[in-house]
């Protein structure tokens, strides 16, 4: 995909836990001349994966507290003093096309929408990328969503992006499982322009996915999401 010059700020934010081998590609495959910074969020990595983000050209923050929503914290709390136009949240396994970023950014850099959702089910999904767990718990969290905000997303993917005064304003709380569904929420009940992308995916580059790759990890990540979606049907914030 050739590379959009872009006339706003634009950063990214890659929480990454022991991704030595795929965060390489990941950081090779971001258009420097649309990205001002990438901010690589260690969440307590026991191998060299603070190492190979500075060799790529990263600036590299430890939040030792583990949780992607924690990671993603402390990237917003750091780039509050840069104040980019836009951000970018990306993950850190090569999953996702960091290449695409120009395509994803397109309706937040034409000021038509405030939150660009990347649609893993509405791109081209490499057979096995994603997994049936994740298909699942999409379809029936974001049913939920549309049943009871009246919103249809199609996808809670990692990868998106956001005007960063926005994203400001919705005041993220959430420090591990439920940061996309609480984004996700936050923005509709904000009124806020929201639209959705189709993206690329395919296998992470290396190891099983932390989240949807466990038992563990599936039902903990699963009874969050589910647990965020409802609860904001009584809070007022």
């Amino acid at each position: 995909m050739n590379a959009m010059i872009t006339p706003v700020r634009v950063a990214v934010i890659i929480p990454a836990l022991n991704e030595e081998a795929a965060l390489p590609l990941v950081l090779a495959d971001i258009a420097r001349a649309v990205v001002d910074e990438v901010v690589v969020v260690d969440n307590g990595s026991s191998d060299h994966t603070i190492e190979v983000a500075r060799a790529g050209g990263a600036t590299v923050l430890v939040e030792p507290q583990r949780g992607y929503g924690a990671a993603c914290l402390a990237g917003i709390a750091h780039l509050q003093r840069q104040a980019p136009d836009i951000v970018v949240f990306l993950d850190g396994d090569h999953s996702d096309h960091p290449d695409e970023i120009p395509h994803l950014i397109a309706p937040l850099v034409a000021g038509t929408h405030d939150l660009v959702i990347g649609s893993r089910t509405k791109g081209e999904a490499d057979p096995g990328a994603l997994l049936p767990q994740a298909r699942f718990g999409n379809a029936l969290a974001t049913w939920l969503i549309r049943r009871i905000y009246g919103f249809s997303y199609s996808d809670l993917g990692p990868f998106r992006a956001m005007r960063f005064p926005a994203l400001l304003s919705l005041g993220m709380e959430d420090r591990n499982y439920g940061w996309t569904v609480e984004m996700q929420i936050k923005a509709i009940r904000k009124g806020l322009r929201i639209t959705e992308v189709p993206v690329s995916y395919r296998k992470r580059a290396a190891g099983a996915s932390k989240v949807t790759g466990t038992l563990k990890g599936t039902v903990l990540a699963g009874y969050k999401i589910l647990w965020t979606v409802l609860r904001y049907t009584w809070r007022t914030t």
